[in-house]
Protein backbone atom coordinates (compact mmCIF):
# COMPACT_ATOMS: atom_id res chain seq x y z
CA UNK A 1 0.00 0.00 0.00
CA UNK A 2 0.91 3.51 -0.62
CA UNK A 3 1.15 6.27 1.85
CA UNK A 4 -1.21 9.16 1.90
CA UNK A 5 -0.82 12.56 4.35
CA UNK A 6 -3.11 14.78 4.98
CA UNK A 7 -3.13 18.50 3.61
CA UNK A 8 -4.27 22.08 3.06
CA UNK A 9 -6.97 21.98 0.78
CA UNK A 10 -8.04 25.34 -1.01
CA UNK A 11 -11.72 25.90 -2.98
CA UNK A 12 -10.78 29.02 -4.88
CA UNK A 13 -14.43 29.46 -5.90
CA UNK A 14 -15.09 30.36 -2.19
CA UNK A 15 -11.93 33.05 -1.52
CA UNK A 16 -12.96 36.39 -1.49
CA UNK A 17 -9.36 37.64 -0.49
CA UNK A 18 -9.57 38.75 2.66
CA UNK A 19 -6.01 37.87 3.45
CA UNK A 20 -6.28 36.42 6.75
CA UNK A 21 -4.99 33.74 6.12
CA UNK A 22 -1.56 35.26 5.23
CA UNK A 23 -2.02 37.51 8.83
CA UNK A 24 -2.75 34.42 10.87
CA UNK A 25 0.53 32.69 9.40
CA UNK A 26 2.66 35.78 9.77
CA UNK A 27 1.18 35.82 13.43
CA UNK A 28 2.08 32.41 14.11
CA UNK A 29 5.38 32.32 12.62
CA UNK A 30 6.51 35.99 13.73
CA UNK A 31 7.81 36.65 9.88
CA UNK A 32 6.72 36.29 6.56
CA UNK A 33 3.30 34.48 5.38
CA UNK A 34 4.04 30.94 4.15
CA UNK A 35 0.78 31.28 2.47
CA UNK A 36 0.15 34.20 -0.61
CA UNK A 37 -3.37 34.71 -1.81
CA UNK A 38 -2.79 35.90 -5.28
CA UNK A 39 -5.06 37.76 -8.26
CA UNK A 40 -6.09 34.61 -10.78
CA UNK A 41 -7.07 34.86 -14.30
CA UNK A 42 -10.31 36.84 -14.26
CA UNK A 43 -11.88 39.68 -11.98
CA UNK A 44 -12.78 38.93 -8.06
CA UNK A 45 -11.15 35.56 -8.73
CA UNK A 46 -8.19 34.42 -6.42
CA UNK A 47 -5.27 31.50 -6.17
CA UNK A 48 -3.27 29.93 -3.64
CA UNK A 49 0.89 29.94 -3.48
CA UNK A 50 1.41 27.22 -0.69
CA UNK A 51 3.93 24.63 -0.03
CA UNK A 52 2.04 21.10 -1.78
CA UNK A 53 3.97 19.09 0.49
CA UNK A 54 5.06 17.16 -3.13
CA UNK A 55 5.20 13.77 -3.05
CA UNK A 56 8.45 13.79 -5.13
CA UNK A 57 9.46 17.24 -4.50
CA UNK A 58 11.41 19.89 -6.57
CA UNK A 59 12.55 21.55 -3.90
CA UNK A 60 14.63 19.17 -2.19
CA UNK A 61 15.95 17.25 -5.89
CA UNK A 62 17.57 20.92 -6.21
CA UNK A 63 18.97 21.68 -2.60
CA UNK A 64 22.64 21.03 -2.59
CA UNK A 65 22.77 20.69 1.27
CA UNK A 66 20.10 17.93 1.79
CA UNK A 67 18.39 20.86 3.83
CA UNK A 68 14.94 20.15 2.63
CA UNK A 69 13.43 16.59 2.79
CA UNK A 70 9.92 14.73 3.12
CA UNK A 71 8.69 13.65 6.40
CA UNK A 72 7.87 9.97 6.25
CA UNK A 73 5.39 10.17 8.78
CA UNK A 74 3.80 13.30 8.21
CA UNK A 75 4.05 14.02 4.69
CA UNK A 76 5.73 17.56 5.58
CA UNK A 77 8.62 18.85 3.47
CA UNK A 78 11.28 19.93 6.69
CA UNK A 79 13.56 22.66 6.09
CA UNK A 80 16.68 22.43 8.39
CA UNK A 81 17.75 25.84 8.92
CA UNK A 82 21.52 24.49 9.71
CA UNK A 83 22.03 22.59 6.80
CA UNK A 84 20.68 25.85 4.56
CA UNK A 85 23.29 27.59 2.64
CA UNK A 86 21.10 30.01 1.30
CA UNK A 87 21.47 29.51 -2.55
CA UNK A 88 17.69 30.14 -3.11
CA UNK A 89 17.54 27.22 -5.52
CA UNK A 90 14.62 25.51 -4.21
CA UNK A 91 12.44 28.81 -5.24
CA UNK A 92 13.61 27.73 -8.62
CA UNK A 93 12.45 24.34 -8.53
CA UNK A 94 8.79 24.80 -6.68
CA UNK A 95 6.63 25.58 -9.60
CA UNK A 96 3.80 26.59 -7.22
CA UNK A 97 4.98 29.54 -5.34
CA UNK A 98 5.47 27.54 -2.13
CA UNK A 99 8.90 28.32 -0.80
CA UNK A 100 10.03 31.83 -0.87
CA UNK A 101 12.16 34.35 1.02
CA UNK A 102 11.42 36.08 4.07
CA UNK A 103 12.98 39.35 3.85
CA UNK A 104 12.53 40.35 7.39
CA UNK A 105 15.34 37.78 7.81
CA UNK A 106 16.98 37.03 4.82
CA UNK A 107 16.38 33.10 4.55
CA UNK A 108 13.22 30.82 3.10
CA UNK A 109 10.26 29.64 4.66
CA UNK A 110 7.95 27.37 3.64
CA UNK A 111 4.08 26.11 4.83
CA UNK A 112 5.02 23.07 7.69
CA UNK A 113 1.39 22.98 8.32
CA UNK A 114 1.70 23.59 12.12
CA UNK A 115 1.94 20.54 13.03
CA UNK A 116 -1.25 19.22 12.04
CA UNK A 117 -3.18 22.64 13.47
CA UNK A 118 -2.77 25.37 10.20
CA UNK A 119 -3.52 28.35 11.38
CA UNK A 120 -4.41 30.09 8.27
CA UNK A 121 -7.16 27.03 8.02
CA UNK A 122 -8.75 28.26 11.56
CA UNK A 123 -9.13 31.96 10.66
CA UNK A 124 -10.84 31.72 7.17
CA UNK A 125 -14.11 33.26 7.34
CA UNK A 126 -15.32 31.64 4.09
CA UNK A 127 -14.42 27.94 4.41
CA UNK A 128 -12.03 28.53 1.11
CA UNK A 129 -9.06 26.71 2.91
CA UNK A 130 -9.54 23.30 4.77
CA UNK A 131 -7.72 20.69 6.41
CA UNK A 132 -8.11 17.30 4.89
CA UNK A 133 -7.64 14.39 7.08
CA UNK A 134 -8.07 11.69 5.15
CA UNK A 135 -4.74 10.76 4.28
CA UNK A 136 -4.87 10.16 8.10
CA UNK A 137 -8.14 8.19 7.63
CA UNK A 138 -6.35 5.79 4.44
CA UNK A 139 -2.92 4.99 6.39
CA UNK A 140 -5.33 4.20 9.19
CA UNK A 141 -7.86 1.75 8.12
CA UNK A 142 -6.36 1.11 4.37
CA UNK A 143 -4.02 -2.14 6.37
CA UNK A 144 -7.43 -3.58 7.69
CA UNK A 145 -9.03 -6.26 5.94
CA UNK A 146 -11.46 -5.57 3.09
CA UNK A 147 -14.53 -8.02 4.06
CA UNK A 148 -15.70 -8.04 0.77
CA UNK A 149 -14.35 -10.21 -1.97
CA UNK A 150 -12.14 -8.58 -4.83
CA UNK A 151 -13.60 -8.43 -8.04
CA UNK A 152 -17.12 -7.70 -7.25
CA UNK A 153 -19.20 -6.57 -10.33
CA UNK A 154 -19.78 -2.97 -9.53
CA UNK A 155 -19.88 -0.42 -12.35
CA UNK A 156 -16.98 1.40 -13.20
CA UNK A 157 -16.29 3.89 -10.86
CA UNK A 158 -18.94 2.66 -8.24
CA UNK A 159 -19.23 5.20 -4.85
CA UNK A 160 -21.60 2.84 -3.51
CA UNK A 161 -18.82 -0.38 -3.33
CA UNK A 162 -16.70 2.30 -2.25
CA UNK A 163 -18.99 3.06 0.92
CA UNK A 164 -19.58 -0.72 1.30
CA UNK A 165 -15.73 -1.47 1.33
CA UNK A 166 -15.12 1.79 3.56
CA UNK A 167 -17.82 1.26 6.19
CA UNK A 168 -17.05 -2.29 6.71
CA UNK A 169 -13.53 -1.92 7.38
CA UNK A 170 -14.59 0.63 10.26
CA UNK A 171 -17.32 -1.82 11.40
CA UNK A 172 -15.44 -5.28 11.48
CA UNK A 173 -16.32 -8.46 11.23
CA UNK A 174 -18.39 -8.79 14.42
CA UNK A 175 -21.21 -8.13 12.64
CA UNK A 176 -24.33 -8.92 10.47
CA UNK A 177 -25.14 -7.78 7.39
CA UNK A 178 -28.41 -7.57 5.08
CA UNK A 179 -28.24 -6.60 2.10
CA UNK A 180 -32.35 -6.10 0.44
CA UNK A 181 -32.18 -6.08 -3.48
CA UNK A 182 -30.25 -3.45 -5.15
CA UNK A 183 -26.70 -2.33 -6.34
CA UNK A 184 -25.12 -3.94 -3.55
CA UNK A 185 -25.80 -7.66 -3.76
CA UNK A 186 -26.62 -6.84 -7.54
CA UNK A 187 -22.49 -6.92 -7.30
CA UNK A 188 -22.13 -9.67 -5.93
CA UNK A 189 -22.35 -9.64 -1.63
CA UNK A 190 -24.19 -12.33 -1.30
CA UNK A 191 -22.49 -14.45 -3.84
CA UNK A 192 -23.64 -16.96 -6.60
CA UNK A 193 -24.10 -20.52 -6.73
CA UNK A 194 -23.73 -20.70 -2.56
CA UNK A 195 -20.48 -18.81 -2.44
CA UNK A 196 -21.16 -15.60 -0.96
CA UNK A 197 -19.08 -12.22 -1.84
CA UNK A 198 -18.47 -11.15 1.65
CA UNK A 199 -16.57 -12.27 5.08
CA UNK A 200 -19.21 -11.52 7.72
CA UNK A 201 -22.39 -13.43 7.49
CA UNK A 202 -24.60 -11.85 5.27
CA UNK A 203 -28.13 -12.56 4.20
CA UNK A 204 -30.70 -11.05 1.38
CA UNK A 205 -33.74 -10.10 2.26
CA UNK A 206 -37.02 -8.39 0.32
CA UNK A 207 -37.15 -5.06 -0.15
CA UNK A 208 -39.77 -4.99 2.34
CA UNK A 209 -38.62 -6.75 4.85
CA UNK A 210 -35.09 -5.83 5.91
CA UNK A 211 -35.25 -3.56 9.19
CA UNK A 212 -38.21 -5.96 10.35
CA UNK A 213 -35.42 -9.05 9.79
CA UNK A 214 -32.75 -7.26 11.60
CA UNK A 215 -34.71 -6.53 14.49
CA UNK A 216 -35.66 -10.37 15.15
CA UNK A 217 -32.26 -11.11 14.84
CA UNK A 218 -30.65 -8.52 16.76
CA UNK A 219 -33.51 -9.70 19.53
CA UNK A 220 -31.81 -13.05 19.47
CA UNK A 221 -28.57 -11.83 19.94
CA UNK A 222 -29.78 -10.26 22.78
CA UNK A 223 -31.46 -13.76 24.25
CA UNK A 224 -28.62 -15.49 23.85
CA UNK A 225 -26.52 -12.91 25.20
CA UNK A 226 -24.32 -11.82 21.95
CA UNK A 227 -24.97 -7.82 22.65
CA UNK A 228 -21.78 -6.90 21.28
CA UNK A 229 -22.91 -8.16 17.38
CA UNK A 230 -23.44 -4.80 15.03
CA UNK A 231 -26.96 -5.75 13.52
CA UNK A 232 -26.43 -3.46 9.94
CA UNK A 233 -28.05 -3.08 6.55
CA UNK A 234 -26.22 -1.59 3.62
CA UNK A 235 -29.53 -0.88 1.82
CA UNK A 236 -30.85 1.62 -1.30
CA UNK A 237 -32.80 4.71 -1.44
CA UNK A 238 -35.37 2.35 -3.14
CA UNK A 239 -35.89 -0.53 -0.50
CA UNK A 240 -35.51 1.97 2.43
CA UNK A 241 -37.28 5.00 1.09
CA UNK A 242 -40.44 3.22 -0.81
CA UNK A 243 -41.58 -0.81 -0.75
CA UNK A 244 -39.09 -1.13 2.49
CA UNK A 245 -40.27 2.04 4.44
CA UNK A 246 -42.88 0.70 6.50
CA UNK A 247 -40.38 -2.06 7.88
CA UNK A 248 -37.60 0.95 8.17
CA UNK A 249 -40.49 3.39 9.59
CA UNK A 250 -41.38 0.77 12.23
CA UNK A 251 -38.12 -0.56 13.47
CA UNK A 252 -37.06 3.64 14.30
CA UNK A 253 -40.49 4.01 16.18
CA UNK A 254 -39.93 0.78 18.88
CA UNK A 255 -36.30 1.73 18.23
CA UNK A 256 -35.00 -1.33 17.80
CA UNK A 257 -31.45 -1.53 18.14
CA UNK A 258 -30.05 -1.95 14.57
CA UNK A 259 -27.45 0.06 12.31
CA UNK A 260 -29.23 1.01 9.05
CA UNK A 261 -27.21 2.92 6.43
CA UNK A 262 -28.89 4.30 3.25
CA UNK A 263 -27.12 4.32 0.34
CA UNK A 264 -28.69 6.72 -1.84
CA UNK A 265 -28.40 6.90 -5.47
CA UNK A 266 -31.22 8.50 -5.88
CA UNK A 267 -33.22 5.82 -7.98
CA UNK A 268 -33.60 1.79 -8.46
CA UNK A 269 -30.04 1.99 -10.93
CA UNK A 270 -29.82 -2.13 -10.81
CA UNK A 271 -32.69 -2.72 -12.16
CA UNK A 272 -32.60 -0.01 -15.59
CA UNK A 273 -32.51 3.44 -13.42
CA UNK A 274 -36.14 3.88 -12.44
CA UNK A 275 -37.18 7.26 -10.39
CA UNK A 276 -37.64 6.27 -6.61
CA UNK A 277 -39.16 8.39 -3.48
CA UNK A 278 -35.09 10.43 -3.05
CA UNK A 279 -34.98 11.07 -6.69
CA UNK A 280 -34.50 14.92 -6.84
CA UNK A 281 -37.11 17.10 -9.01
CA UNK A 282 -36.14 17.64 -12.68
CA UNK A 283 -33.98 14.01 -12.74
CA UNK A 284 -33.97 12.03 -15.62
CA UNK A 285 -34.85 8.61 -15.35
CA UNK A 286 -35.81 5.53 -17.65
CA UNK A 287 -39.35 6.08 -15.80
CA UNK A 288 -39.13 9.79 -15.69
CA UNK A 289 -38.07 10.68 -19.08
CA UNK A 290 -36.87 14.06 -20.84
CA UNK A 291 -39.47 14.57 -24.58
CA UNK A 292 -41.54 16.99 -25.63
CA UNK A 293 -44.15 16.83 -22.96
CA UNK A 294 -41.96 15.61 -19.96
CA UNK A 295 -38.63 17.20 -18.58
CA UNK A 296 -37.82 14.70 -15.56
CA UNK A 297 -39.22 14.27 -12.27
CA UNK A 298 -42.33 16.32 -11.50
CA UNK A 299 -42.04 15.41 -7.66
CA UNK A 300 -39.16 16.88 -4.99
CA UNK A 301 -37.23 14.22 -3.48
CA UNK A 302 -38.31 12.63 -0.30
CA UNK A 303 -36.27 14.20 2.49
CA UNK A 304 -35.51 10.59 4.52
CA UNK A 305 -32.79 11.68 6.74
CA UNK A 306 -35.47 14.60 7.92
CA UNK A 307 -38.53 11.70 8.39
CA UNK A 308 -35.87 9.66 10.10
CA UNK A 309 -35.25 12.12 12.66
CA UNK A 310 -38.93 13.18 13.47
CA UNK A 311 -38.93 9.18 14.51
CA UNK A 312 -36.66 10.72 17.14
CA UNK A 313 -34.47 7.94 16.35
CA UNK A 314 -31.32 7.05 18.78
CA UNK A 315 -29.09 8.62 16.30
CA UNK A 316 -29.66 10.25 12.56
CA UNK A 317 -26.96 11.74 10.16
CA UNK A 318 -26.32 12.29 6.60
CA UNK A 319 -22.47 11.87 5.02
CA UNK A 320 -20.85 11.90 1.50
CA UNK A 321 -17.94 10.05 0.62
CA UNK A 322 -16.58 13.22 -0.66
CA UNK A 323 -15.79 13.77 3.49
CA UNK A 324 -14.41 10.83 4.68
CA UNK A 325 -13.24 12.27 7.96
CA UNK A 326 -17.20 13.37 8.65
CA UNK A 327 -18.06 10.00 7.23
CA UNK A 328 -15.69 7.97 9.59
CA UNK A 329 -16.77 9.97 12.86
CA UNK A 330 -20.44 9.62 12.21
CA UNK A 331 -20.16 5.99 11.40
CA UNK A 332 -18.44 5.89 14.97
CA UNK A 333 -21.28 7.04 16.52
CA UNK A 334 -23.51 5.50 14.25
CA UNK A 335 -22.32 2.08 15.43
CA UNK A 336 -22.54 3.36 19.48
CA UNK A 337 -26.19 4.36 19.26
CA UNK A 338 -26.84 1.14 17.90
CA UNK A 339 -26.15 -0.69 21.03
CA UNK A 340 -29.04 1.79 22.52
CA UNK A 341 -31.59 2.02 19.56
CA UNK A 342 -32.26 2.43 15.99
CA UNK A 343 -29.76 4.50 14.29
CA UNK A 344 -29.92 5.91 10.72
CA UNK A 345 -26.95 6.97 8.90
CA UNK A 346 -28.01 8.11 5.35
CA UNK A 347 -24.96 8.42 2.42
CA UNK A 348 -25.34 10.08 -0.25
CA UNK A 349 -23.84 7.95 -3.62
CA UNK A 350 -23.62 9.70 -7.63
CA UNK A 351 -24.30 6.87 -9.97
CA UNK A 352 -21.86 7.51 -13.23
CA UNK A 353 -23.84 4.89 -15.10
CA UNK A 354 -27.62 6.50 -13.65
CA UNK A 355 -26.18 9.82 -13.64
CA UNK A 356 -24.53 9.94 -16.74
CA UNK A 357 -21.10 11.68 -15.39
CA UNK A 358 -17.66 9.95 -16.11
CA UNK A 359 -16.07 7.99 -13.12
CA UNK A 360 -13.39 10.10 -12.73
CA UNK A 361 -16.03 12.88 -11.55
CA UNK A 362 -17.89 10.74 -8.78
CA UNK A 363 -15.73 11.96 -5.71
CA UNK A 364 -16.10 15.80 -7.35
CA UNK A 365 -19.69 15.27 -7.82
CA UNK A 366 -20.21 14.59 -3.93
CA UNK A 367 -18.25 17.50 -3.03
CA UNK A 368 -20.06 19.85 -4.85
CA UNK A 369 -23.28 18.65 -3.69
CA UNK A 370 -22.38 19.34 -0.40
CA UNK A 371 -20.58 22.62 -1.17
CA UNK A 372 -24.37 24.02 -3.09
CA UNK A 373 -25.65 22.66 -0.03
CA UNK A 374 -27.87 19.94 -2.76
CA UNK A 375 -26.72 17.83 -0.02
CA UNK A 376 -26.39 19.19 3.65
CA UNK A 377 -24.18 17.23 6.12
CA UNK A 378 -25.63 16.83 9.71
CA UNK A 379 -26.52 14.92 12.75
CA UNK A 380 -29.38 14.58 15.24
CA UNK A 381 -30.04 12.94 18.74
CA UNK A 382 -33.16 13.41 20.76
CA UNK A 383 -30.72 14.69 23.08
CA UNK A 384 -28.75 17.30 21.24
CA UNK A 385 -31.11 17.87 18.61
CA UNK A 386 -29.66 18.84 15.57
CA UNK A 387 -26.33 20.76 14.21
CA UNK A 388 -24.52 20.94 10.87
CA UNK A 389 -21.56 18.91 10.73
CA UNK A 390 -20.31 21.17 7.68
CA UNK A 391 -21.16 25.01 7.52
CA UNK A 392 -24.07 25.57 4.91
CA UNK A 393 -23.11 29.12 4.66
CA UNK A 394 -21.40 30.62 1.71
CA UNK A 395 -22.62 27.89 -0.78
CA UNK A 396 -22.06 27.84 -4.39
CA UNK A 397 -25.19 28.17 -6.54
CA UNK A 398 -26.91 24.61 -6.97
CA UNK A 399 -26.27 25.71 -11.27
CA UNK A 400 -22.58 24.61 -10.67
CA UNK A 401 -23.68 21.05 -9.30
CA UNK A 402 -26.16 20.58 -11.96
CA UNK A 403 -24.21 21.51 -14.72
CA UNK A 404 -22.01 18.56 -14.21
CA UNK A 405 -24.55 15.44 -13.77
CA UNK A 406 -26.29 14.00 -17.24
CA UNK A 407 -29.71 13.64 -15.46
CA UNK A 408 -29.95 17.25 -15.66
CA UNK A 409 -28.42 18.72 -18.49
CA UNK A 410 -32.11 19.62 -20.15
CA UNK A 411 -33.57 21.78 -17.00
CA UNK A 412 -34.54 25.05 -17.91
CA UNK A 413 -34.34 28.68 -16.19
CA UNK A 414 -37.58 27.72 -14.34
CA UNK A 415 -36.43 24.62 -12.85
CA UNK A 416 -33.28 25.13 -11.91
CA UNK A 417 -34.91 28.19 -10.37
CA UNK A 418 -37.71 25.59 -8.59
CA UNK A 419 -34.50 23.59 -7.30
CA UNK A 420 -32.53 26.50 -5.93
CA UNK A 421 -35.24 27.32 -3.92
CA UNK A 422 -35.97 24.13 -2.43
CA UNK A 423 -32.60 23.70 -1.43
CA UNK A 424 -32.45 27.17 0.19
CA UNK A 425 -36.17 26.30 1.70
CA UNK A 426 -34.58 22.92 3.23
CA UNK A 427 -31.29 24.91 4.59
CA UNK A 428 -33.76 27.40 6.35
CA UNK A 429 -35.48 24.63 8.10
CA UNK A 430 -32.14 22.90 9.13
CA UNK A 431 -30.96 26.35 10.44
CA UNK A 432 -33.86 26.70 12.44
CA UNK A 433 -33.72 22.92 14.02
CA UNK A 434 -29.70 23.43 14.79
CA UNK A 435 -30.37 27.03 16.14
CA UNK A 436 -33.22 25.70 18.84
CA UNK A 437 -30.87 22.53 19.66
CA UNK A 438 -28.64 22.82 22.49
CA UNK A 439 -25.17 21.91 22.66
CA UNK A 440 -23.94 18.39 22.58
CA UNK A 441 -22.41 16.56 24.92
CA UNK A 442 -18.03 16.81 24.78
CA UNK A 443 -18.12 13.01 24.08
CA UNK A 444 -20.47 13.12 20.93
CA UNK A 445 -18.18 16.04 19.61
CA UNK A 446 -14.88 14.58 18.79
CA UNK A 447 -12.74 15.90 16.07
CA UNK A 448 -13.07 15.58 12.68
CA UNK A 449 -10.38 13.02 11.71
CA UNK A 450 -9.33 12.04 14.87
CA UNK A 451 -7.31 8.81 15.54
CA UNK A 452 -7.94 5.51 16.81
CA UNK A 453 -6.74 5.36 20.28
CA UNK A 454 -2.94 4.05 21.25
CA UNK A 455 -3.54 0.03 21.10
CA UNK A 456 -6.08 -0.04 17.86
CA UNK A 457 -9.17 -0.25 20.14
CA UNK A 458 -11.85 1.83 18.40
CA UNK A 459 -14.93 3.36 20.84
CA UNK A 460 -17.06 1.27 19.75
CA UNK A 461 -15.14 -1.84 19.83
CA UNK A 462 -14.94 -0.73 23.56
CA UNK A 463 -18.21 -0.35 24.19
CA UNK A 464 -19.04 -3.76 22.93
CA UNK A 465 -16.43 -5.27 25.51
CA UNK A 466 -18.62 -3.30 27.58
CA UNK A 467 -21.81 -4.69 26.96
CA UNK A 468 -20.62 -8.44 26.54
CA UNK A 469 -19.39 -7.97 30.46
CA UNK A 470 -22.20 -6.48 31.54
Amino acid sequence: MGAAFDTIAFKASLCDGCGDCMTACASEKKGASRISIVPGATEKAFELAICRQCGDPKCAMVCPSGALGKDNGSGVIGWDSDKCIDCLLCTAGCAYGGIAVDLSVGRVAKCDQCDGDPACVKVCPTGALEFRKAGSLYMEYGEREDLFVPGLSGCLGCNSELIMRHAMRKIGRNSVLATPPGCIPGMGSVGYNGKTGTKVPVFHPLLTNTASMLAGIRRYYDKIGRKDIVVMALAGDGGTADCGFHAVSGAAERGEKVLYVCVDNEGYMNTGMQRSGTTPYGSWTSTTPVGEHMKGKTQDAKNLPMIMAAHKCRYVATASTGYMEDLYDKLDRAIEASFEGFSYLHIYSPCPTGWRIPSSKVIEACRMSVESNFVTLWEYTPQSGLRFTRSPDNALPVSAYVKMIGKYKHLSQDQLDHIQAKVDEQVALLKVMSANSPAPPAAHRPPAGSSTPAGGETSQTSLRREIARN
